[in-house]
């Protein structure tokens, strides 16, 4: 049985930021992810999560400059302080917050760039976070963005992460598997997930192609629970989607989940 997360920058965003952790307790959830944590202070987060009897199973670091186009510095020739400082900053937080995981955003590639340099970079910087993290038992992720959603990221096909996951050669170091992303680029989803078992540490899940709840579109979701299962997959599974309209409404389909 999957452990399911919600993913709190995504989902009930009908209430402020603070007030989701206890709406998605309510609903039935256990766990919870998002994107940053570093608008609040630490023990804010944490006491969220106490108050509400909730895991925190996955952030990020960092995105740099979103406005001037930036979506991670990991990867950048000429930003390794700022990757460094950010990497630092998020093990403070997955330190505070009793968080398992950290995904690494590398970043975007400019059309004309040496992508082999920025590639390096980020090999580089990943294996910064991993030597830093392992002490704490803190797994590294890294996920690929399919250019619909983020055009020119470092990676976009599941077999790109997984090139660079063997590359940095770290055994604190994964691949972050989002099957919306994975659909859009790579599809054959279950023998995809069959070639990245033991090489990947977290789901992330949405229909395909609206990115709404994993109960429309093109990937059967339940067949890939089922396929999950059946490798012994035991890390949670993000729900990273777009609530159709009000999201309890949209959480038919996790009753049987509960």
């Amino acid at each position: 049985m999957p452990k399911f997360a919600a993913n709190l920058s995504m989902m009930f965003t009908e209430l402020p930021f603070l007030d989701r952790f206890e709406a998605a307790a309510k609903a039935g959830f256990k766990y919870v992810e998002y994107l940053f944590p570093y608008d609040y202070p630490k023990e804010q987060l944490k006491a969220k999560l106490q108050q509400n009897g909730l895991q925190q199973v996955l952030f990020n670091t960092a995105p740099g400059n979103v406005q001037a186009g930036e979506w991670g510095v990991s990867a950048i020739p000429g930003r390794e302080a700022d990757s460094r400082r950010d990497i630092d900053l998020a093990l403070e937080y997955a330190l505070a917050l009793n968080c398992p995981n950290v995904h690494i955003m590398s970043g975007v590639v400019p059309p004309g760039e040496n992508y082999a340099k920025y590639k390096q970079t980020f090999i580089d910087n990943v294996r910064y976070a991993a030597d830093k993290f392992k002490p704490h038992g803190i797994k590294i992720l890294l996920e690929a963005l399919s250019p619909q959603v983020k055009p020119n990221y470092l990676t976009a096909s599941q077999f790109q992460t997984l090139e660079l996951v063997d590359l940095i050669d770290r055994d604190n170091v994964f691949v972050q598997l989002d099957y919306f992303h994975a659909q859009n680029v790579d599809g054959n989803l279950s023998r995809l997930t069959d070639s990245l078992n033991g090489k990947f540490a977290h789901v992330q899940i949405a229909s395909v192609p609206d990115r709404h709840e994993p109960d429309e579109g093109e990937i059967n979701y339940q067949h890939i629970f089922a396929k999950l299962d059946e490798i012994g997959y035991d890390g949670w599974v993000g729900c990273e989607y777009n609530p159709r309209g009000n999201t309890e409404d949209g959480l038919k389909w996790f009753e049987q989940y509960k």
